[in-house]
C-alpha cells in the first residue's frame, strides 16, 4: 500500500470511528440521561415525603406538650379509672370539691369509652383553672356538657356539672 493510501484508511477508520461514538453515544446519553431524570424525580419524591412527616412529627409533638397526651399509655381497660383519678388529683389541687362522680356506657356510634358526670363546688378561680386542667390530663377527653349554678350554701362558690367523654383513641386513629 501508498502512503495515499494508507491516509485514506486512516481517515476511513477514523470517519467510522467517529460515527460509531456520535450514533452510539449519544444513544446511550438519552438512556443514562432518562435514568437521571428518573432518579432525580425519586430523590424529589422522597424529599417531600420526608418533609411531610416530619411536619406530622412536629405536629404530634405540640399536641403532645399542648395537651399532655401519651397513646402509648393508653389501655382500654384501665383508662377509665385513670381518666377518674387524674381528674380527681386535679381537682383536689386546685381547691375544688368533688361531689359524686357517675361513669355511664359510651354511645356505640360517637367512638367513645364512656362519659363521666362529676359534681363539684369551688370559687370561681378554683373552678377556672380545673376546668383548664382537664384539657391537659394526658388522656383524650372531651368537655360534653358544662352547668354552672350559684351555690347558695356558701357565699363565693358555685356548683359546676360537667359532663366529660373519654374518647376510644384506637378508633378516632384509624380514620
Amino acid at each position: 500500500m501508498t502512503a495515499r493510501e494508507k491516509k485514506i484508511v486512516q481517515w476511513g477508520a477514523v470517519g467510522v470511528a467517529l460515527y460509531l461514538l456520535l450514533f452510539f453515544g449519544f444513544r446511550s446519553s438519552k438512556g443514562t440521561r432518562a435514568d437521571y431524570e428518573r432518579f432525580v424525580n425519586d430523590e424529589q419524591s422522597l424529599e417531600q415525603e420526608f418533609q411531610r412527616l416530619e411536619t406530622k412529627r412536629l405536629q404530634l409533638e405540640k399536641l403532645n406538650e399542648t395537651f399532655k397526651i401519651d397513646p402509648a399509655k393508653f389501655s382500654n381497660t384501665t383508662v377509665v379509672s385513670d381518666v377518674s383519678s387524674a381528674i380527681q388529683n386535679a381537682a383536689a389541687g386546685g381547691g375544688v370539691m368533688i361531689g359524686p362522680i357517675r361513669e355511664s356506657s359510651a354511645r356505640a356510634s360517637a367512638r367513645e369509652i364512656t362519659s363521666i358526670q362529676i359534681e363539684a363546688a369551688a370559687p370561681v378561680p378554683a373552678i377556672m383553672k380545673f376546668l383548664h386542667q382537664v384539657n391537659t390530663l394526658g388522656f383524650p377527653l372531651l368537655i360534653d356538657s358544662l352547668q354552672i349554678n350559684p351555690d347558695n350554701t356558701r357565699p363565693g362558690n358555685i356548683k359546676l356539672n360537667l359532663t366529660v367523654v373519654v374518647l376510644d383513641y384506637e378508633q378516632w386513629r384509624k380514620t
